[in-house]
């Protein structure tokens, strides 16, 4: 753009002509004030080219604009800037520029951009697609996603990378130096860049900032004004496309077109001129918009502009432009503009030309915005030093730039606030503007100032939110990202100032989540159900976005031992604060249990406030872990103020929040609606659970830890509620009084206690509790969600909390624990866990849900009855626990805790009252089980020094104490070993008695320090195996024994029936025996037969016996016998058009009313397929069926609006048994006879003679036959039908389908057109099944599915009884026009040439249409006499065309890898001479006719290959439809696959294997036909190009080639332009499969009308490309997309998958994406199986949701 462009038509003003740009600039250059006259050139000529009113868009006019606007007003300043002609000086400058190492290509919508997991410094450092292919990354784990435009490739930016910051082409060079690139451009280039630099930047900032609407700059006026204004309409993100299109409708009186292309350009472009004229003209205009528009919201922004202030608009975005284009071939005027933009002006702070800029950007217009952003990318942001500089300048004005962004309405794409992403996610950067510019401060601040909403404790509140609010809420949330950009690179090296800074910017975080600590707090709901349901979603919106950010500050804190320090301090102040701030109400209480009492205060969750939200606490519980794992509190513990914690204060409301769950599940919080239930949800949800739920654990673990266990497990008991319950001397009277619902929730509320317990005693995987890593903690994580079920890659990755860089440690793990099995053409890749890792499954992990829970101990017990062994889950090994937490291991052997376990057990002892659950006593189990573990390990761990505290088996041998005096814990573990009622958990007793001997053994071995005495307690386990051992095999032998009895049993009550019954057998007996024998003489003949040889067609065919065929309809269950005068019986169908087998999709579809369907081009342009799921029912019951669905429809419809998965009122319905589509029945109709052997079987000749004597007859008497009806007698002759009434009635009902559905016409069982089509469907299904079992290399009968081989019998039985309902005139017409093809007659006008007409339908219609010719055959010939003549005829036909077409040109072979069995056919050369001579015979007379228009051919041998690959599809096609028709059995060589298939195929069509002796035989008669089917004019018309030449064999068609990587085909989208918004980017570039083009889809901008109706661009291809089918790849959402129609589509799988095996549609893992073939070759099946509007049917009934979508607009 920047070079003059001279070669194309300059303007055609005179003034205009004789401009010269350099001379211009050499004015320029005398003149003392240059800006004055660079001003005075724009004045006069902006105005007069850019100032033509709203051209709507007129594309010639666009040129010459942007040709005038080159020439007379960017050509000048090149000249003035380069100082000589600018395309050699641009030249010159790209030549000596050094180019820095940075690309900086600016993302376009929707372009694919990488990033390496590996070796990006965070997630939004990311690569173009050339640069990452030049780069070491593509071999690198690596995340792909969709760039929403805007931002940048960050290649050679050193921070952005750990590693290889460079591709191949941005490698810097050796003369690569750190010099001022400006020094490298001549001096007066110099001065001159900066003076025509300001100048222009000046004007164009000042354009763009100014609000005068009819006033200009100073300097810009002109002297002759004129009364031109426009009409400006501004974009809003508030209206809709709708409300805007109606009200320019009005505002402007336009077409709904036009308004729709305005609307496009307002959305696009952020404004438009929609009027010009006068003031008043316009005025009007904007009165009426601002009038529509302001009824619900704020009205529509419209403005009435002088037309030369808009024009000097338009020209200061080029100008920018052309800045942003000029920079690029130098870094010298790149740095200069940079200085230009930067430099303050004399009024002070934030008056340099950017600064304007970035604090009016909420004012300016999205292009206008666009344009600029874009030029500052291509300037300030690829300089470091002054990227630098802007970065200082954005943090100085942040608050005022988000306070703007606040108050716009456009997305934060188009504001200036985005590129914080640009600048803050630099580490150096960042803390550079922390340190100097408080940035992290600024942020926090300004964001708690934009929630203003508080209660009167300073906690947010958000219940009372309008939408406006909401919708600002979600912009305030930009700023969270900002901070988590500022926070995402911890240091390594931290100086005071940054030491002070953070502080300062945790200070008031901190305040933010005093703000936030108690927020939204709940009260138990008693009496009645709460009326209106909370606001939440809020609260925990902000929680999620503010997750990642608590982490990143807790990763800042660890980097540094004295911040660490600090940020402890202030936030143990902060939570003292916020305990201060609790109510004072809360009176003081004692507890006293077990002899031990603590002091604490009366508060009940169940009555008094309780929140979820506590983050000062949670952050507080993340610091003090971090004490433990860096060590800090051992080294430095006077440094930390541990005596101002007060351990139970610090469990205080972590303990209420477990205890509000416990609650919740125990359903004592059912009226507190679903808002509760939601919160609990997502405090246990892993996108919140790491700063929620886990934190509460850990702040338990952390006062437990400080706190005597006694008391601590007081404290919980009495938050439970359940302190009475264990306190109490008689704990079973307390159930017996009290009612079953407090009964069940104490009991649930005792359950999850115990969990609590446990999760407070074996959570050791966080780093800093447990002596762990944290892949340790992932491990653990994988190895539970495994335990439940093998999963798939992503449901892992949702299962697994990420951290700020959108990794979960999974990769480095996943691997040692599980194995992977691969995915197969559906379903996606499993990873299965390891057999070894079984044994660390925990029952009781903290992240399981109830249901998670259940299933997995299911699954482990399963396993472990697989292998053999006992069902018992101990706990795993725990890791051992970091110094500041060891204590928490003393709370399993405390006092209260056994008292609680006694209690379990004794209540489980006396199984009759109420008071107790398997679940509790499956806790208690596990914490025994989890004492007797720490005590092993302790004792193992042990060095000999006698300091083993931990003396768990002691305690739980003694008897208990009061208040419950019973027997000791392991005495009622014994009890309980052998209760009938606890067979489940006998196992896990056994394992706990089991580990009880093997500690006491051990105690006495390091007591007496003896080897020997581990013997007995050996022995003991022995022992104990073999009583287990016995005890199963016990059970094994009894459950034998018991089977065994049941099988007598009813082996005897067989036979008492039997004799009982003795009769009814003999007779059913008696029958099968007669059944049998019949069966064996019918079959006898037909396989003496094939010993001779089977034929289909002709006076020697073998038809099958008479055979009865009985069926059932599957709505009455009735059985009955197939009877052409019986009740007709039909077979669901459905019927479509089709293009899969179209070799010309540019036909254009004909008019149905003139179109003649006799008669099928060969390229098979269009087709009617049928398809049927084989389901069978009586017509009558099918009748009553379908009058049910359409009164079930009319009910619907009055009821719901919308659209089902069929269309009733098209005649679809779905089968009664499958839910198939369906949109007909065909009638099932009787076998066809055995013909009679005795009819003579008359010569070609005989027989051509006689059919000609019988179309003269039938001339004649349709002469005169018309003329009787034009006397007015009338006269429409019916044959003698052989139907009954009601298959006659469904023999029309499926003819009229077929006709409606081919023709898209209203049904006329009158037209003369309805059989032609029924045989049309006949052929054409035939022909696509044939073209399925080529391609999949299938033997051609015996291997179709049932479905399909039912449909083609029927379908092809009611194509040969189709001409009995219709007039017997028209189809005797429609056979002598298909004979005057093959016999040409001169009577017969306008008739087709060969080459314009598929034999094989040529063959259907008229074999089925001879049927009525034959019936005025006097002599005794046979109806098969016929088929055999016409079969000899059409192939001797199809011969000569194949030789016609296929050997144009250098006759080109056909490409016979495509199908082996061609191949095969066609390398049979033994009996090659004879076929060689008489083909090469037969070529040179069709030279001779055509006058050597064909080529000449040497090699026989290769045309007989050509043309035996050429007709065998035609030959298999005619093997099926004879087949279907004579219902003849196929030989054994057409049933398998594999060689000896031609002569076969030959026979079975009573052919010669050698078919040119079907010419040869009777080439006299044969001569003088195949001369008039070479001199019709259209022969030769067609072979020298005149025509559509189709080449024999027709080669398969296939879906488009994709390509093995997916973000080729990203890419490729990516530079799709809609082809209607003038260049503007498709936001959603759709690719069809079947030809290839990629559509604009689901936008207005593509829309046509289609039927009157407005669609969107990929419904409108799919009615030229497909006949209103079609199948797409949404390629930014990698979807497959089907269509058919207007109103059913759904959404499909992708072929794409990743290295795990599955799809990801919507792009939302971002992993690399290959091309999966067999997947893509399902789909093209499933295309050419004409399976598709059926799998829509299928979708549309399992997922509603489905048929709610307009699937027109897309």
């Amino acid at each position: 753009m920047a070079a003059a462009q001279t070669d194309r038509d300059p303007p055609t003003d005179p003034e205009f002509v004789h401009f010269s740009a350099k001379d211009t600039s050499s004015s320029w250059l005398a003149v003392a004030d240059l800006q004055q006259e660079v001003y005075r050139h724009l004045a006069t000529y902006v105005p007069r080219i850019l100032c033509r009113g709203a051209s709507g868009g007129n594309s010639r006019e666009e040129q010459r604009e942007e040709l005038a606007c080159q020439l007379l007003l960017l050509a000048p300043l090149e000249w003035f800037l380069l100082g000589e002609e600018p395309a050699a000086g641009i030249a010159w400058l790209q030549q000596n520029n050094h180019p820095s190492p940075l690309c900086g290509h600016v993302f376009k919508v929707g372009e694919p951009t990488y990033s390496c997991r590996e070796c990006a410094a965070d997630p939004t450092c990311v690569l173009c697609m050339q640069c990452f292919l030049g780069s070491v990354h593509k071999e690198h784990r690596y995340r792909m996603t969709t760039s929403g435009g805007g931002g940048f490739c960050d290649c050679g930016d050193d921070e952005a990378w750990k590693m290889s910051p460079y591709c191949n082409k941005h490698t810097p060079s050796e003369r690569h130096t750190e010099e001022d690139p400006v020094a490298q451009l001549p001096v007066d280039m110099v001065a001159r860049g900066y003076s025509i630099f300001s100048i222009i930047l000046k004007y164009a900032v000042d354009l763009l900032t100014w609000d005068q609407e009819d006033e200009l700059p100073t300097g810009l006026e002109t002297p002759e004004r004129s009364d031109s204004y426009l009409c400006m309409l501004f974009n809003d993100e508030v209206h809709t496309y709708e409300q805007v299109i109606y009200t320019l409708q009005k505002a402007v009186n336009c077409s709904q077109k036009e308004a729709l292309s305005f609307a496009t350009t307002v959305d696009r472009d952020g404004r438009k001129s929609v009027r010009y004229g006068d003031l008043q003209f316009c005025e009007q205009a904007k009165s009426v918009i601002v009038r529509n528009t302001s009824r619900q919201s704020k009205p529509l922004r419209v403005q009435v502009m002088h037309s030369s202030v808009v024009a000097h608009q338009c020209f200061a975005l080029k100008a920018l432009g052309w800045l942003g284009q000029i920079i690029q071939y130098s870094d010298g005027l790149r740095r200069i503009l940079c200085q230009v933009g930067l430099q303050n002006s004399p009024e002070g702070e934030n008056s340099s030309l950017v600064d304007r800029l970035m604090l009016n950007d909420s004012k300016m217009w999205k292009g206008a915005r666009n344009i600029y952003h874009q030029l500052l990318m291509n300037s300030l942001l690829m300089d470091l030093k002054y990227k630098k500089m802007f970065a200082i300048q954005f943090a100085k004005n942040y608050r005022r730039l988000q306070t703007d962004f606040m108050e716009d309405d456009h997305e934060r794409l188009v504001s200036v606030t985005s590129l914080s992403v640009q600048l803050f996610t630099v580490p150096t950067m960042a803390r550079m503007l922390m340190m100097e510019q408080n940035l992290m401060t600024t942020i926090v601040r300004t964001f708690v100032d934009h929630l203003r909403h508080r209660d009167l404790q300073g906690r947010f509140q958000f219940d009372r939110y309008t939408a406006q609010q909401a919708l600002k809420f979600g912009r305030v949330q930009s700023l969270i990202g900002d901070l988590k950009y500022v926070l995402i690179t911890p240091p390594s090296d931290w100086s005071p100032q940054l030491r002070q800074k953070f502080l300062e910017g945790l200070d008031s975080f901190l305040d933010l989540l005093k703000c936030m600590q108690g927020m939204d707090p709940v009260v138990r709901q008693v009496g009645q159900h709460i009326e209106m349901e909370p606001e939440w979603e809020t609260a925990f919106t902000l929680q999620m976005k503010l997750t990642h950010v608590i982490t990143m500050i807790q990763e800042w804190c660890c980097s540094d031992e004295h911040v660490l320090v600090e940020a402890y301090r202030k936030c143990v102040s902060a939570l003292t604060q916020s305990h201060n701030s609790l109510p004072d109400s809360e009176q003081p209480i004692s507890l006293s249990l077990c002899g031990h009492s603590v002091e604490t205060f009366r508060y009940q969750v169940s009555q008094d406030k309780v929140s979820i939200h506590l983050p000062v606490c949670r952050l507080l519980a993340g610091l003090h872990v971090l004490l433990s794992r860096t060590e800090v509190a051992s080294r430095v513990p006077e440094q930390l103020p541990l005596g101002e914690l007060s351990p139970p204060l610090l469990i205080e409301l972590p303990l209420r929040c477990l205890v509000l769950c416990a609650q919740v599940h125990a359903g004592m919080w059912r009226r507190n609606g679903f808002s509760l239930i939601n919160q609990i949800y997502y405090y246990h949800n892993v996108k919140c659970r790491v700063e929620m739920f886990d934190k509460d654990i850990i702040m338990l673990q952390t006062g437990a830890s400080m706190m005597d266990p006694n008391h601590f497990l007081m404290i919980v008991l009495s938050r439970f509620e359940l302190f009475h319950i264990f306190s109490s001397t008689d704990v079973r009277k307390r159930y017996r009084e009290a009612n079953k619902d407090v009964v069940q929730q104490n009991n649930t509320l005792i359950e999850e206690m115990l969990h609590l317990i446990i999760m407070v005693v074996g959570e050791r995987y966080v780093a800093g509790v447990g002596q762990v890593e944290p892949l340790d903690e992932v491990r653990r994580e994988i190895i539970h969600q495994l335990s439940i079920r093998a999963m798939s890659h992503s449901e892992l990755v949702k299962a697994l909390p990420e951290n700020g860089n959108k990794e979960t440690g999974l990769e480095r793990v996943i691997d040692s624990v599980a194995s992977f099995k691969k995915p197969g053409v559906t379903g996606r890749g499993l990873y299965e866990l390891c057999p070894e890792w079984s044994r660390k499954f925990n029952l009781y992990f903290h992240h399981y849900s109830r249901a998670d829970q259940s299933k997995a101990e299911e699954a482990q017990r399963k396993l472990r009855r697989q292998k053999g062994e006992d069902t018992a889950l101990p706990p795993p090994l725990p890791p051992p626990l970091c110094p500041l937490f060891a204590s928490l291991v003393n709370i399993l052997q405390c006092d209260i805790l056994l008292a609680v376990e006694g209690a379990v057990l004794q209540w489980a002892v006396e199984p009759s009252g109420g008071g107790w659950t398997e679940s509790m006593l499956q806790r208690v189990l596990h914490l025994v089980a989890m004492a007797l573990l720490e005590e092993q390990q302790q004792l193992e761990n042990n060095k000999g020094d006698d300091d083993v505290t931990f003396n768990y088996t002691c305690k739980i041998s003694r008897p208990g104490e009061a208040p419950s005096p019973t027997g000791s814990v392991l005495a009622l573990l014994e009890t309980l070993q052998n209760a009938p009622h606890l067979e489940v958990h006998k196992d896990m007793i056994t394992w706990i008695v089991k580990t009880v001997s093997n500690i006491k053994t051990m105690r006495e071995r390091t007591v007496s320090t003896s080897t020997v005495s581990t013997c007995p307690g050996h022995r003991a386990e022995e022992t104990l195996r073999d009583r287990d051992k016995a005890e199963r095999k016990r059970k094994a032998e009894m459950a034998r024994l018991r089977r065994e009895k049941i099988m007598a049993q009813m082996s005897e009550m067989q036979k008492h029936f039997i004799n009982e019954n003795k009769e009814l057998f003999q007779q059913s007996l008696e029958e099968l025996e007669a059944s049998t024998v019949s069966a064996a003489d019918s079959s006898a003949p037909s396989l003496e037969h094939t010993c001779v040889s089977q034929v289909c067609v002709g006076p020697r065919r073998a038809g099958g016996a008479e055979q009865r065929q009985l069926v059932t309809c599957i709505l009455c269950q009735e059985e009955q016998e197939v009877r052409g005068h019986g009740r007709a019986m039909v077979l669901a169908a459905f019927i479509q058009r089709s293009t899969v087998l179209s070799k010309n999709r540019r036909r254009i579809l004909p008019d149905p009313e003139r179109h003649d369907p006799l008669f099928m081009h060969p390229d098979l342009s269009l087709g009617i397929h049928t398809a049927s799921c084989g389901h069978i029912m009586h017509a009558t019951c099918w009748q009553r069926y379908f009058e049910a669905v359409q009164v079930k429809e009319q009910r619907r419809q009055q009821r719901l609006r919308g659209h089902t998965s069929y269309d009733v009122e098209n005649g679809e319905f779905l089968c009664p048994l499958c839910e198939c589509l369906s949109n007909t029945v065909i009638p099932l109709l009787p076998h066809t006879h055995i013909p009679g052997h005795s009819g003579n079987h008359p010569s070609l000749e005989v027989w051509l003679n006689t059919t000609i004597q019988h179309i003269a007859v039938l001339h004649s008497a349709h002469r005169k036959q018309s003329e009787a009806v034009a006397e007015g007698a009338e006269s429409v002759t019916l044959c003698q039908n052989p139907f009954s009434s009601s298959v006659r009635e469904m023999i029309t009902t499926f003819s009229t389908s077929a006709y409606k559905v081919g023709l898209k016409l209203n049904p006329n069982e009158q037209d003369p057109r309805v059989p032609v089509l029924s045989w049309s469907t006949c052929a054409y299904t035939i022909q696509s099944i044939e073209r399925l079992l080529m391609d999949e290399e299938k033997p051609l009968f015996g291997s179709l599915p049932c479905r399909q081989d039912d449909c083609l019998s029927a379908l092809t039985r009611f194509s040969s009884a189709c001409w009995t309902t219709a007039p017997l005139k028209t189809v005797q017409t429609h056979f002598i026009r298909l004979f005057t093809v093959l016999v040409p007659d001169s009577q017969v006008e306008n008739s087709l040439c060969i080459l314009d007409i598929d034999m094989f339908h040529l063959l259907v219609y008229s074999v089925l249409a001879y049927s009525s010719v034959h019936r005025l055959d006097q002599s005794s010939a046979s109806v098969d006499s016929a088929h055999l003549h016409l079969l000899h005829l059409v192939t001797v036909t199809h011969l000569v065309q194949i030789l016609l077409t296929n050997c144009t040109g250098c006759l080109s072979v056909p490409d016979l890898s495509v199908c082996p069995s061609v191949e095969e056919v066609c390398m049979d050369q033994d009996s090659g001479s004879e076929e060689e001579e008489l083909i090469y015979e037969l070529y040179n007379t069709l030279r001779k006719h055509l006058d050597s228009v064909l080529p000449v051919v040497s090699s026989g041998w290769q045309l007989w290959r050509c043309v035996k690959a050429g007709i065998l599809p035609f030959l298999r096609a005619a093997a099926l439809f004879f087949h279907y028709l004579n219902s003849t059995a196929p030989p054994a060589d057409l049933l398998v696959a594999g060689p000896c298939q031609w002569e076969a195929l030959c026979s079975f069509l009573s052919l010669p294997s050698n078919l040119l002796q079907l010419h040869q035989s009777q080439h006299t008669l044969l001569e003088p036909l195949i001369y008039r089917w070479c001199c019709h004019p259209g022969v030769k018309q067609v072979l020298q190009g005149g025509g559509v030449l189709v080449r024999f064999p027709r080669e398969s068609n296939k879906l488009i080639e994709l390509p093995e990587d997916y973000s080729v085909l990203i890419n490729q989208a990516s530079s799709f332009t809609c082809p209607r918004s003038g260049g503007d980017k498709s936001r959603a570039p759709t690719l069809c499969l079947v030809c290839g083009a990629i559509l604009c889809s689901q936008s207005y901008c593509c829309q046509t009308e289609v039927d009157g109706e407005d669609v969107g661009a990929c419904t409108a291809h799919t009615f030229t490309c497909g006949t209103g089918l079609g199948l797409f790849l949404r390629v930014r959402e990698s979807q497959v997309l089907f269509v058919a129609g207007k109103t059913k589509g759904c959404f499909y799988p992708p072929p794409y998958l990743d290295d795990y095996g599955e799809t990801d549609q919507g792009l939302k893992r971002g992993n690399p994406l290959h091309l999966c073939a067999e997947r893509y070759r399902k789909i093209e099946r499933l295309w050419r199986q004409h399976g598709v509007a059926e799998v829509i049917g299928h979708a549309q009934e399992a997922n509603q949701t489905l048929v709610t979508i307009d699937w027109q607009h897309l």
